[in-house]
């Protein structure tokens, strides 16, 4: 196994789930054709299936192996959830610090968190969560932000950027709205491709 297969499987070990285009971009793969080579070559290792029109990769047995991975991948309703998180830190320009699932304050689970330019973020992915989920979890960012906890502590002085990614212009503007009073921004996926 060359370096460059072992860096894909490593990828699929940290992002759970990869569509062909995100590992051609973090890979440097070239081009479609180079890549299904490539992943042809690395068919023991990985597994796929057909969401739409992508190909989605995760390790398969032998590539849990490989890299000691202990969690078991399937294909899940929640795919796309993983994509859209993927494509954020691809967006992100691949920040080092990039925390999956993180716990904040002892009340949330932010879907990442990375540090960037001297400062933290949050990053929340709505797929296909009802506006009543997302405005409850936004109102407890907002009592975080109140609580001055960030604010106040020695090694924040702030409250991080709260990020979104979410699926349309429509939704982009109703968390706009009820993110009003925090640090924060929401993209569209296609503002992030």
């Amino acid at each position: 196994m060359n370096q460059r297969q072992q860096a894909i499987l490593i990828s699929l070990k940290t992002h759970h789930f990869l569509n062909r285009d995100q590992l051609i971009q973090l890979h440097d793969l070239k081009s479609i054709r180079n890549a299904n080579r490539i992943f042809l070559d690395m068919k023991i290792y990985l597994s796929s299936f057909k969401e739409g029109k992508e190909t989605i990769y995760y390790l398969s047995k032998e590539g849990r192996e490989m890299v000691g991975c202990d969690r078991v991948r399937k294909k899940t309703p929640q795919i796309k959830h993983f994509i859209m998180r993927n494509q954020f830190y691809i967006f992100a320009k691949c920040p080092g610090d990039w925390k999956i699932e993180q716990k904040i304050g002892g009340q949330l689970v932010c879907d990442a968190a990375f540090y960037q330019s001297g400062k933290w973020h949050f990053v929340e992915v709505d797929n296909n969560s009802t506006m009543t989920a997302n405005k409850s979890k936004i109102e407890k960012y907002k009592k975080l932000y109140e609580s001055k906890m960030f604010q106040n502590h020695k090694d924040y002085g702030y409250f991080p950027l709260l990020l979104w990614v979410t699926t349309n212009d429509y939704r982009q503007k109703k968390l706009l709205e009820l993110c009003r009073g925090i640090p924060s921004n929401v993209f569209t996926i296609e503002d992030i491709k």
